[in-house]
Formats: structure tokens, sequence, C-alpha cells
């Protein structure tokens, strides 16, 4: 039997192993999830939401195994990997209330006739997930997919099986057989997947990737939904608060190693305050200790893997071989380590500042005028969040004309409970959460009468 090793990005070691998906074994778990399908949609939306807050309850209890493991495996500090745990267990609770609320039937009566909108379960989900928040990822397309009826078949990256896999058992203490199912493997394990007999596919991870899956699953028109890349500017106003500006953008440049969609990897900053903010970026970005996870104080953990590391340093050299000033960072990076590193006048054309870096380095320029601003943020192919900082009904103004699916005003890009997660132009194809995202893994049905 093939195994699929996990190794701690920190140092290298084993951290375990699982089996690896043959065709047939993927073939089979999709079928175990269409057998499964018939029972599992015929229960009402508040049975299922009542076996799944038992496995919260369970999450919520394990939190601090669970989340060492996460650390071990992905590399992240403890206290972000538990916190993640915590958040998916809690998660069991109020989201699967509003997405019972979201199933709703919603009727509309123009007098003549009446028509009610009804939400029906789509049949089997394939879930194809990234590493960077290995527990949350997967179950941020799970949850829906199964409170809305529909079976699954989750395949994980391949960097962070374990942690999948700790969690889809917590998950199968309280479901029936065959309705979450879970495969192993890379690249072939998720096109075996994606070609497989399934109704949606639910994809979080890169642009390159995402536009595969559109392309191969348009033979047979499955639904598919993709939660994909971005590069996400900061416009930092002249009438700005600038510790809180900079603050924001070290830590939203730097958490997680920087390995987030919405990291923060440009930031424009008006012309006038420039040299004050980038100092201030410099004093925030030295408070940043790197180091294993599981030590105390580490802030900023290891790369996930040599590829990625190798990536992000290949930029940020390119980056200062094309006149880059190091603002911050630099200097020698440990062995599976990047130094979180602040680059200023950096090189529009450079590789750095079109193409995902998903790593420690930010690149900040200077604009003169807010039309300037705007123009350099929307120079993208991405637009997934973006963040303005000014004075408030400045810096909405400004927002409100950032070419990206979320932006944040004195803030990140995260909004009110209720709202969906979305991209705008390669950065998203459908979204998560809120009412309409969690109707995506359903098939509407209008069924009408003559009214009175």
């Amino acid at each position: 039997m093939n195994t699929l090793k996990s190794y701690n990005p920190a140092d290298g070691s084993l951290v375990g192993e699982v089996p690896t998906a043959s065709a047939e074994d993927v073939v089979a778990a999709v079928s175990r999830a269409r057998a499964a399908a018939k029972d599992w949609r015929a229960m009402a939306p508040q049975e299922r939401a009542d076996l799944l807050k038992q496995a919260g309850e369970v999450l919520l209890e394990k939190a601090g195994e669970l989340g060492a493991l996460l650390t071990q495996e992905m590399g992240k500090p403890s206290r972000e990997a538990v916190g993640e745990v915590k958040s998916c267990g809690r998660g069991m609770a109020s989201e699967t209330e509003e997405i019972i609320a979201a199933l709703e039937p919603e009727q509309i009566n123009d007098g003549n006739v009446v028509s009610t909108q009804y939400f029906e379960p789509l049949g089997v989900c394939a879930a194809i997930t990234p590493w960077n928040f290995p527990i949350s990822m997967p179950h941020w397309l799970v949850l829906p997919a199964l409170m809305t009826g529909n079976t699954v078949v989750l395949k994980p990256s391949e960097e962070t099986p374990l942690i999948a896999q700790a969690y889809v058992d917590v998950l199968n203490q309280f479901l029936p057989h065959g309705v979450l199912n879970i495969i192993h493997g890379a690249d072939d394990q998720g096109k075996q997947l994606v070609a497989a007999d399934v109704d949606l596919i639910a994809f979080t991870g890169s642009r390159d990737t995402g536009a595969k899956i559109l392309a191969a699953a348009s033979g047979s028109l499955k639904r598919v939904i993709l939660e994909l890349g971005g590069k996400d500017p900061l416009v930092v106003l002249e009438d700005a608060n600038l510790e809180h500006a900079a603050k924001f953008a070290v830590q939203n440049s730097f958490r997680n190693a920087g390995q987030v969609c919405v990291s923060t990897e440009r930031v424009y900053v008006a012309e006038s305050i420039a040299d004050e903010f980038e100092k201030l970026m410099a004093r925030n970005a030295a408070e940043m200790r790197v180091g294993p996870g599981d030590q105390d104080g580490v802030k900023v953990g290891p790369m996930i893997n040599e590829q990625q590391r190798s990536h992000v340093l290949k930029q940020l050299h390119d980056a200062v071989a094309r006149g880059a000033r190091v603002v911050a960072g630099g200097g020698e990076h440990a062995d599976r380590f990047v130094n979180p590193t602040v680059l200023a006048e950096v090189d529009n054309e450079a590789d750095i500042m079109r193409a995902e870096t998903f790593g420690p380095v930010v690149c900040v320029n200077r604009f003169a005028s807010d039309q300037e601003a705007i123009a350099l943020a929307n120079d993208t192919e991405f637009g997934l969040g973006a963040a303005v900082f000014g004075e408030p009904e400045h810096a909405e103004n400004v927002a409100r004309q950032i070419e990206a699916g979320m932006v944040g005003v004195n803030q990140g890009c995260f909004g009110a409970s209720g709202t969906p997660w979305v991209g705008a132009k390669q950065s998203g194809y459908g979204f998560h959460s809120s009412k309409d995202g969690h109707r995506q893994f359903t098939q509407r049905r209008v069924v009408s009468k003559r009214a009175g």
C-alpha cells in the first residue's frame, strides 16, 4: 500500500502518514457518498445540525491536541492553531443555524401565481482544500455541503493530510456511514475526483488550479465554486492614523508567515507620510519573532515547504536586483524560514508585484493622488481583498473604487457575520458564507400554482 507522508516544516521530521488513494479508491469513495445521499437528504436540516453540533463539542474538547498536530504538520504558531480548531468547533453551532435559515423556502405572490422557491441538495460534493488553514478550509466547504443535504468526498492538501483526517474522524463519530468521505493524494487524486461522478466541486486554492478544474468540469456542466488567490492592496491615505495602519500592515502581511489568501502584499502610501510610515512598519516588523510554531513568543513560523520558500526568496531577490530598497528584514534567511521583509520603491513590473507571493514579504510604494492610488491598487488580475486607511468618509470613497470583492475601511476585509466571502476578477468564481453563499450548495426548485 502506498502512503502519503507528512513532515514538520520547521525541522523536516516525519509527523505521520496516511494511505494514498488509488483510482479505484476515489471511485469507491464517490460511490459510498452516492449510496448515502438518499437517506441523508431526507433528514431535516435540524437533524443534520444536531449531529454536527455534537462533533463541534468534540472539536472544542480536543482543541489542544488537534492544535498541536496542526502546528506540527503546517507550522503555524500554537496559539493560532488552537484558535483555528476552536473556531471550527464553535462554528458547528452558529453556522448550522445560519444555514438552516438559508434553506427556508421563499414565496412570491404576484396576485395571480404563487411561486415557492425551495433549496434542495445537489447530490455529491467534491471538496478540495489547501494547506494554509488545514482544518478551517475543509470545514468551510464540508459544513455547508453537509448541512444543505449533500454528501461529501474531501481531498485535503497533500501537505496536511493528518489534521484533515482528524477532522473527518471527529465528524464521522456522529454521521451516518458514507456521508463524509476522505481521500488522500496530490494532483492525480484531485483530477480523478473532479472527473468522478460528483455533482458539485468546491475548491479553495490557486487561480491556475481553479482554472483547470473549471475547464475539466465544463464537459459535464458540473457546478463549481472556486475561492482563489489574491494580491491584496492596502492604501494608506495622508489623513490615516499611521500607527494603526502600520500595525495592521505588518500583522496582515506576516500572519501565518504570509501564507494567507488575503495577506497584504502591496501597500500604497501617500508621499507626504511615506517616510514616517516606513519607519513604523520597520519598527513593527522587528517585533515579529521567527521560529518553530511550538516555541513561546513565535509569531512567524516556517514556510510550508522548500518549493514555497524558494518561490518567495526568488521574488524577493529579483525585486532587490531591480532596485527595491530593503526597509526591514532581508539578510540571511534560516533554512525552512523567510524573515519578515518590507521592501520599498519596488518596480511595478517585478514578479513580486504581479504574482501571488504567499510569504512574509510586503512591498511599499508611494502615490501622489487618490486616483493614482486607486489605479495602482487595481493594476492586478486579482481581486480578493483590500483595505483603505484614512479619515472614514475619505477612505470609504476610495474603497468603493477598488476592484476587490471585499474591502475594509480602517480594518481588514472581513465583514459582519452573515456577509459573503467573495472575490472579484480572477480571485473567485462563486463565493462562501452568507445566505446566498450557502444556497450555492443547493439546487433551486421553483414550484408555482394559481393564487387564490
